[in-house]
This record gives structure tokens, C-alpha cells and sequence, in this order.
């Protein structure tokens, strides 16, 4: 076990796996874990340098509370959880504009009482129905892995009732200002990028990623390459694969998985062991930080 210490780079040498780190030997294994996480790096638009230098924009993991922000209306692009959350908390002190399509929202308000009875149901559904497996989950998981999440907390009703104004999805900068899809372009001292997060695969040098960024794999184990593993994506397997209640379950499929292929080349490297010196098999999980 080693903490504090940034993995590099991942590469194949055509053996093994190698781990290069910061200030230290490369590690070498037979198996890799990446269980780096998934929401890494926010996710913002490239248009967004074309604004004027005198509007302040902040993605929405930078924000902190309305007094960084200037003076003047705000809009927030992006109107998924954390937009709304953000929304909501400015429309008590300026003119707020939320821009995005709507996605959908979770019908009931999250109270302790509710929360105890519909919690569990939720999570059945995220962990059982919302799969790979399922027709369901499988027409449900692109739009998950490309839009934001329903509305937990804050519901329409509540942006309403504050005074939030819904506009159309932000398409880009002309003239040093954001143009909305409609063609208007809301005049506003601040942008917020509530855009949503990617993982930052960067440090992996294999060539492991479909067109859309995402490993090519089932249920963590990765096709065409023997030994890698993920665990923690977004819709992995489930809804609920990067939540704690579901990666556990995800976890125990890749352990069981590396135990058989380690197990498997135990066998093979007893039978052979009149032969050659043994190798013995090792591991490794790997985080980027």
C-alpha cells in the first residue's frame, strides 16, 4: 500500500503492466484495478475562452458562495442538480437565468420521513432495474452517461417560485458574449458552468477507450486486454455503480474475476515449474492521485 503518490502514466511493455509514478521506480504487475473515480475534472465548453475578459465565469466546482461573483444578473449554464442548487441560492440576491433543457426530476421532495420509505426503493431500482441487463437500463444508461441526473433536491416549482428564469441551451460565444440557441444573447456580468464533470483518463496509455471516452468493458473486466479493470465508472453496470451503494457489488465481480485468472496461472506455473523458474503473479490498483 502506497499513499500520497501520483500515478503518472499506465502503460504495456508487452509483459506487464507499468505504473510510473511521481519521484519513484516504476511498479510492473500482471493485474490492474483503476479505481480512479469518474467526476475528476469539470467539464466546460471550449467557447467558454471566447468570452469578453470582463465577465467573470467560474465552473461550478469553484464556486463558493455569491460574493465572488460581481455585481449584476448571472447565468448558470447547465440546469441539472448542482445549476439548479446554485440557482436557487443566487435568486436571493440578482437576476438569475438558468440555461438548458430540463432533466426530468425525482417526483417526491426529499424529507427524513419520505426519504426513509423511498430511499431503499430508489436504490433497488438503481442497483436491479437500471443494468446493463435490463432493456430499461440499457436504453437509460446513454443518456445518463451524456446528460445530467433527474432533480433530487430543488424542483422546478422551487426555481419558479424564486424568481429563476429558464432560457434556452447556451451554443455558444459571438462577440465576447454567450448566444443561446434561440439566437438571443443575455446581457450578465457572470457565467457559471454547471456543464458537469469527466474523468481524466489521461495518464492511461492504452488503447482500451471507445469513441466516447468510455472503457471498453463488461462489468469492469476490459475486452481484448487480459488483466485491466475498472471499477467506479458511471453506469459501469448500474445506475448505481459509482454510488457506495453499488460499487461494492461491482468490486466483488472484478476481485472474483482477478482471484480466478490469478488462480488459473498458479496452476499453469506449478506444471511448469520443472521447467523454468515460477513467476509469480502480482496486482496493483491504480489512482491517478
Amino acid at each position: 500500500m502506497r499513499t500520497g503518490v501520483r500515478v503518472r502514466r499506465l502503460s504495456y511493455d508487452g509483459t506487464r503492466y507499468v505504473v510510473e509514478t511521481d519521484g519513484a521506480p516504476a511498479y510492473t504487475a500482471d493485474n490492474v484495478v483503476i479505481a480512479a473515480g469518474y467526476d475528476r475534472l469539470p467539464k466546460v465548453p471550449d467557447f467558454a475562452a471566447e468570452l469578453d475578459p470582463e465577465v467573470r465565469q467560474l465552473p461550478a466546482v469553484s464556486y463558493r458562495g455569491p460574493g465572488q461573483l460581481l455585481d449584476g444578473p448571472v447565468l448558470v449554464v447547465g440546469a441539472g442538480n448542482s445549476g439548479a442548487d446554485i440557482a436557487l441560492e443566487l435568486s436571493a440576491s440578482r437576476r438569475v437565468l438558468l440555461s438548458g433543457p430540463h432533466p426530468g426530476q425525482i417526483p417526491w421532495r426529499i424529507e427524513r420521513r419520505v426519504s426513509r420509505a423511498l430511499t431503499p426503493v430508489l436504490f433497488f431500482l438503481f442497483r436491479h432495474v437500471f443494468t446493463v441487463r435490463t432493456p430499461m437500463g440499457r436504453k437509460t444508461r446513454p443518456r445518463v452517461l451524456a446528460h445530467s441526473a433527474p432533480l433530487i433536491r430543488v424542483k422546478s416549482r422551487d426555481l419558479k417560485a424564486a424568481g429563476v428564469e429558464r432560457v434556452a441551451r447556451t451554443a455558444g460565444v459571438r462577440d465576447g458574449r454567450v448566444e443561446l440557441a434561440d439566437g438571443t444573447r443575455p446581457k450578465g456580468a457572470n457565467v457559471l458552468w454547471c456543464t458537469g464533470f469527466r474523468p481524466d483518463v489521461s495518464w492511461i496509455d492504452l488503447d482500451v477507450f471507445d469513441g466516447d471516452g468510455e472503457p471498453v468493458q463488461r462489468r469492469g473486466v476490459v475486452e481484448g486486454r487480459s488483466g485491466l479493470y475498472f471499477v467506479g465508472r458511471l453506469f459501469q453496470y448500474a445506475m448505481a455503480s459509482s454510488m457506495i451503494q453499488g460499487v461494492g457489488r461491482d468490486a466483488e465481480f472484478v476481485v472474483r474475476h482477478l482471484a480466478g485468472r490469478t488462480g488459473r496461472a498458479s496452476v499453469a506455473e506449478r506444471a511448469d515449474s520443472s521447467r523454468k523458474p515460477s513467476a509469480r503473479s502480482a496486482g496493483t490498483g491504480v489512482s491517478p492521485a
